[in-house]
């Protein structure tokens, strides 16, 4: 979602506006890698936690779908109107990034893995280097993205005009999906 994301903001409002947005989403990354470092042991061993958190994702994907599913009824007029309103991208970076329920999960996750095969460790310079590693990878992914949106556009054609139409359907997959697990 982050990722296509940046894209949209680089179709429509340029390459400097994407750079304030993966800056933004990058700033978040820091509290989320190390909150997802420091609980990674205690979030596994206590169910109870997990099954919060999976809740509070369906209300997000929830409010997430709606959201982008009402900004994809929106009028091209519109779109033409925001490009010379100047919208704070940097703002936008850090509002979907907080929102995104994916992060922590997925650094557990990768902390976990490594952990696994006795890769890392849970001393402060090696949580410092991750977090930090964490940081530079998301900005540099997301910077990507922007400079080659329109190489991505033309390969996928009508695919990033009806990009929020595409977020609703994917927020609201995964919010259906997260309903289905907790029910069987």
């Amino acid at each position: 979602m982050l990722n296509m994301t940046a894209l949209k903001i680089s179709l429509e409002k340029g390459k400097t506006a994407v750079n304030k947005y993966a800056l933004g989403v990058s700033l978040l990354v820091i509290p989320q890698a190390y909150i997802a470092v420091v609980l990674t042991k205690y979030i596994a061993n206590n169910p109870t936690i997990l099954e919060t958190l999976e809740k509070a994702g369906i209300f997000i994907f929830i409010l997430l779908s709606y959201y982008f599913y009402r900004e994809s009824k929106k009028g091209k007029i519109e779109v033409e109107a925001k490009r010379n309103k100047r919208e704070n991208a940097f703002l936008s970076g850090i509002t979907l990034s907080f929102l995104n329920m994916f992060a922590i999960p997925f650094f557990s996750g990768i902390v976990i893995l490594l952990d696994t095969f006795h890769q890392f460790s849970f001393d402060v310079i090696p949580v410092l280097f991750f977090v930090l590693g964490s940081v530079i990878g998301t900005f540099y992914i997301l910077f990507l993205y922007g400079k080659f949106a329109k190489k991505i556009q033309q390969k996928t054609g009508k695919l990033t005009k009806d990009i929020n139409l595409i977020l609703s359907v994917l927020t609201g997959l995964l919010a259906i999906i997260s309903i289905l697990k907790l029910l069987f």
